[in-house]
């Protein structure tokens, strides 16, 4: 026999426990239930304590096997059901509804059980005790016919609590009939908000330390649903937030009121229950009950319907409407007497605004009422009059209400006519709030449905400015999408294309021209000709539009419309590679040339774009403008368009004049432009546009005649002299009355242009020496940015002038160099000018007055003479008379204030500075200026070789010819290098410089002749060549100068 550890037998620790929980189960009150089944299944429990107890009487020894299984499963399965049971008492009602399936599924299967158990111990009896056998019988029978099952009510609602724990959206009806149901199964009322929320938070502390995730979901769905459900509307007037007085109040019948929505229904509907619901309200919950597979249920009562038809309830709505009808009265009389106020009451006027809006929206109806009394024109008054200290919310609240009004077609024409479009618009300015713009453009959306409206909003003054910068604008993705689609319905009408445009809203425009009808690209294209567009428009018509205007040109029909169109995309220089890639030049030129007609303004408007096309040199150099392939810069398209100045118009014959300009600017194309030009005489055309009495013409022909001097100034000097125009370009560049341009222009030819000697007597003459340094010292001092390029031209054009003094051999001119001081004025300039031209003009002026110097110095002997008498050396006072210290370049007294010595003027070291500058023909200048103290007129080569070492210059010059490639400036520096290595002190510290040596062996193999004789020298003197005489050939000279 099985024992336990307390030495009693098993089957009697069974037997108490047994007793026990009999006995704890049926001592549990029915009334401590909520619920029908653990009340049915107790009562069970304690006809089986009845039964059990005569078991329990007789000793355990006494049982038979059967019995004590029978009651060990017994035992077992009191357990569980007891487990239930306390669920059932203890857990939330909202806890039981979730879980009531399962809970009734273990009392079912544990009735089940115990039935078989019974039915085992009813086999045991004897016959001597018929009573227990028919009790215990019965027990079994009942308990296995029991059925425990939820209501239909309660698996309506657990079926729903299950779905809502799968989080899906819910409207105001269905979470209302939610509710209901919710309230039914729990036995209180939907009203009874205190013992909602109770178990709700009964039902939280049940599934504090629940793992479930349904659960948790479920609670907190049923949180959200209340907390809609709790909250009771105001039905006192509507629901309007009005001061009225208290005999005008009218509150609505209860009747009126939706159970699901709790507001006022507009479209009552009664069911088969003669409940009455709003429409969309039931609509909404029957849609939720078929989505949940569960049967349509009357929300109120919770009947099932049989059908699902909504009758109306006419006399109900009738009823409805005249209750609306006076609470709306009542509303626009209160906002009347508000907006009327004056000035009216800012504190009180947004709540106004809020009810006038409600009546709007929620009874569209009564939108006439609120037209006929005047309440649209007084917010219009007031947004009129509403400053910016009124607050963008009250002008935000008073658009909205405008918004609502303008869906009725009367509001909506009173609005345009009081000017609401403006204020609309005014609206849009990004200063204002985003709701306030974001209402704008909703009105103006609501205006535009109509083509006259859509008229009146492009023709407003900023509009479309407005709307297309809200368009483009990505921050704020609704506005800008709003903004699209008011600008959409604007572009449809023919009109606004050009109020579009000119707000930078070009696709219209574009697409028209690009797809349209002959006729409808002439039009197009005759408002690009006259709208004023900003670079950035040009450039963007330009790439989708260039191609059609140019097809354009081939047709008389739309050719001048095309031609102004493509001058205004013209004026962009950067539109130039555009135009020329869309082939304009070719039909341009053949207009030009091949049309018969005389000059006229087609042809004016032809030369005018060729002149801003070429005025940028780029593409236009490689494109055909013939059918025989000649290009603009070919000869005989240059002789054809100087041919159009004798018959060309004013205007048109400063437009050519341009046109060579631009082509012989080009650096791909002035060599041969200017060629071409001065060949056969037709530069004489040119010049006598120099005195022409127009500003415009003068200062085309002085341009281009200065472009001509740099490039073919002998045969432009030669015309010049021919046609006397000498005496013209000097007056102009006296006369202070002119146009600085011209006086500019003519500097910069007589520099350019080369001169004799006696025409710089003749024509400058030395008198305008002294205007020149003044005129410089004044424009050096000019700092205007506006005056930048022209002062550097005109300073540029006054050193060329000066050059022809310095470059004189006349020896009258030896005082008036010295008198001006003329190389201090050319150092002065490498030091202030950043322009290359200036610095290279600048360092060959020292150039030339350098070796004006050695000149004077071979002709005149200014080396003092020693007397070879017998005192010679013998003074009065008994000493040897002093000596003036002399110049190791000159080898002799040069004056600390000479204008021809390099050294004593202290030019040697801004020459070394330009040594490192940027421009090769800077560097090269400076060489030059630089190789006239080593030059073969030196007395003291080792003196002037040791001046320039002290300098730095040596080190300087040895760098720049290591680092040269071949070209000029390396054979310009190795003349210099040559000389200095002729020194034998120079030698031992330079044969060792392997860098040098092997610059120098490149030259030689590479170079010029001259080049390459002037390395052979020096590596000879470094000894790095041998077999060769170490004497010096003098033949090698100092390469041909360079201006």
């Amino acid at each position: 026999m099985t024992t336990t550890k307390a030495g009693f037998p098993a089957h009697h620790q069974q037997q108490q426990l047994l007793t026990k929980s009999l006995s704890d189960i049926c001592s549990i009150p029915d009334e401590s239930y909520s619920w029908e089944i653990p009340r049915r299944f107790s009562g069970y429990l304690k006809r089986l304590q009845l039964i059990l107890n005569h078991f329990l009487r007789s000793p355990s020894e006494n049982h038979s096997p059967s019995v004590q299984t029978a009651l060990k499963g017994i035992t077992s399965d009191l357990t569980k059901s007891s487990e239930t049971l306390l669920l059932y008492k203890n857990k939330s009602k909202i806890y039981v509804l979730i879980n009531c399936k399962s809970l009734c599924l273990s009392l079912q299967q544990s009735s089940i059980s115990i039935a078989g158990w019974l039915a085992l111990l009813d086999s045991t009896l004897l016959d001597n005790n018929p009573e227990l056998h028919k009790k215990t019988s019965d027990l079994s029978t009942d308990l296995k016919q029991a059925q425990f099952k939820v209501t239909e009510n309660e698996e309506r609602v657990y079926c729903t609590l299950q779905k809502e724990g799968q989080v899906r959206q819910t409207s105001k009806a269905v979470q209302s009939a939610i509710i209901m149901d919710l309230a039914r199964a729990l036995g209180t009322e939907p009203e009874n908000h205190g013992e909602l929320e109770k178990q709700i938070k009964l039902l939280k502390n049940d599934i504090a330390s629940s793992n479930s995730i349904v659960e948790r979901r479920i609670l907190m769905s049923l949180e959200r649903i209340f907390d809609s459900w709790s909250i009771e509307p105001n039905h006192a007037a509507g629901g309007f937030d009005v001061d009225f007085e208290d005999d005008e109040q009218i509150q609505p019948f209860r009747n009126f009121i939706c159970p699901l929505t709790k507001e006022v229904m507009k479209n009552p509907v009664v069911l088969e229950s003669s409940q009455n619901y709003e429409k969309t309200a039931i609509k909404y919950w029957f849609e939720r009950c078929i989505e949940d597979g569960r049967d349509p249920t009357c929300p109120v009562t919770g009947q099932v319907l049989k059908s699902l038809e909504q009758k109306p309830n006419i006399g109900l709505a009738g009823a409805i409407e005249e209750w609306v009808n006076r609470n709306v009265d009542i509303q626009i009389k209160s906002a009347l007497q508000y907006l009327s106020e004056d000035p009216p009451q800012m504190d009180s006027m947004e709540g106004v605004l809020d009810n006038i809006y409600k009546v709007s929206e929620e009874h569209p109806s009564c939108r006439y009422k609120i037209r006929n009394a005047g309440v649209v024109f007084r917010i219009i008054r007031m947004l009129k009059n509403c400053s910016k200290s009124n607050g963008s919310n009250l002008r935000s609240k008073s658009l909205l209400v405008l918004l609502s009004m303008s869906k009725d077609e009367e509001s909506k024409l009173k609005m345009l006519e009081e000017g609401m479009t403006k204020l609309a618009i005014r609206s849009l300015n990004i200063e204002r709030s985003e709701k306030e713009r974001e209402y704008a453009v909703k009105l103006l959306l609501e205006f535009s449905k109509d083509e006259a409206y859509c008229a009146k909003i492009a023709s407003e003054k900023g509009a479309l400015v407005l709307l297309s910068t809200m368009a483009g604008n990505l921050e704020y993705p609704t506005l800008s999408y709003l903004a699209e689609e008011v600008l959409k319905k604007v572009e449809k009408v023919e009109d606004n294309i050009q109020h579009l445009a000119s707000a930078g809203r070009f696709e219209p425009l574009l697409s028209r021209l690009c797809e349209g009808r002959d006729d409808i690209k002439i039009e197009m294209a005759s408002l690009v000709g006259k709208m004023d567009l900003t670079n950035t428009s040009k450039e963007r018509i330009a790439r989708q539009g260039a191609k059609i205007l140019v097809d354009m040109l081939y047709k008389p029909e739309g050719r001048m419309e095309s031609l102004q169109a493509l001058y205004n995309l013209s004026t962009l220089d950067d539109n130039a590679t555009i135009l020329v890639d869309s082939g304009v030049l070719a039909p341009l030129t053949n207009i030009l040339f091949n049309v018969e007609d005389d000059f006229n303004d087609l042809k004016e408007l032809v030369v005018s774009i060729i002149s801003n096309i070429v005025s940028k040199s780029g593409h236009w150099e490689l494109a055909s403008v013939s059918k025989e392939g000649f290009s603009l810069q070919s000869e005989a398209i240059v002789k054809r368009i100087i041919q159009l100045l004798p018959h060309a118009s004013p205007k048109g014959q400063v437009q050519v004049l341009q046109i060579l300009s631009g082509i012989a600017s080009s650096p791909q194309a002035s060599e041969s432009v200017a060629t071409h030009i001065a060949s056969g005489g037709d530069v004489t055309m040119v010049l006598q546009f120099l005195g022409h009495p127009e500003a415009a013409h003068r200062l085309s022909a002085f341009k281009l005649v200065r472009i001509l001097s740099e490039k073919v100034g002998p045969i432009l000097a030669t015309e010049l002299r021919a046609s006397n125009s000498f005496p013209l370009l000097k007056d102009k560049l006296l006369d202070t009355q002119d146009t600085d341009g011209e006086r500019y222009e003519a500097t910069c030819i007589l520099a350019n242009i080369p001169l004799t000697d006696d025409e710089v007597k003749t024509i400058l003459g030395t008198n305008l020496i002294g205007w020149i340094v003044s005129a410089l010292k004044e424009y050096n001092g000019s700092s205007s940015g506006k005056t930048l390029r022209s002062t550097s031209l005109l300073v540029e054009g006054l050193l060329g002038l000066l050059l022809h003094y310095a470059k004189s051999r006349d020896l009258t001119m030896f005082s008036t160099a010295q008198e001006y001081r003329l190389m201090t004025v050319f150092r002065e300039q490498l030091s202030i000018s950043l322009q290359p031209r200036v610095k290279q003009r600048a360092a060959l002026g020292l150039k030339y007055l350098s070796e004006f110097g050695k000149t004077l110095n071979v002709s005149t002997d200014l080396e003092p003479k020693r007397s070879r008498g017998l005192f010679s050396s013998l003074t009065l006072c008994g000493k040897a008379p002093k000596i003036p210290p002399t110049c190791p370049i000159h080898c002799t007294a040069c004056g600390d204030d000479s204008q021809f010595c390099l050294l004593k003027s202290n030019c040697i070291k801004p020459l070394v500075n330009l040594l490192d500058d940027e421009d090769t023909c800077v560097q090269i200048n400076a060489v030059q200026a630089l190789s006239t103290v080593l030059d073969d007129g030196s007395h003291s080569p080792k003196r002037a070789v040791d001046e320039l070492e002290e300098l730095g210059v040596v080190d300087k010059v040895i760098a720049l010819f290591k680092d040269v490639r071949t070209g000029e400036l390396q054979e310009r520096t190795i003349w210099m290098v040559e000389r200095i290595l002729r020194l034998d002190s120079q030698n031992p510290r330079f044969s060792v410089d392997q860098t040098l040596v092997r610059a120098l062996v490149e030259a030689l193999k590479h170079g010029s002749a001259n080049t390459k004789r002037h390395a052979q020298n020096a590596l000879t003197n470094l000894k790095q060549l041998s077999g060769i005489s170490g004497k010096i050939s003098t033949q090698g000279q100092r390469p041909t100068n360079r201006q």
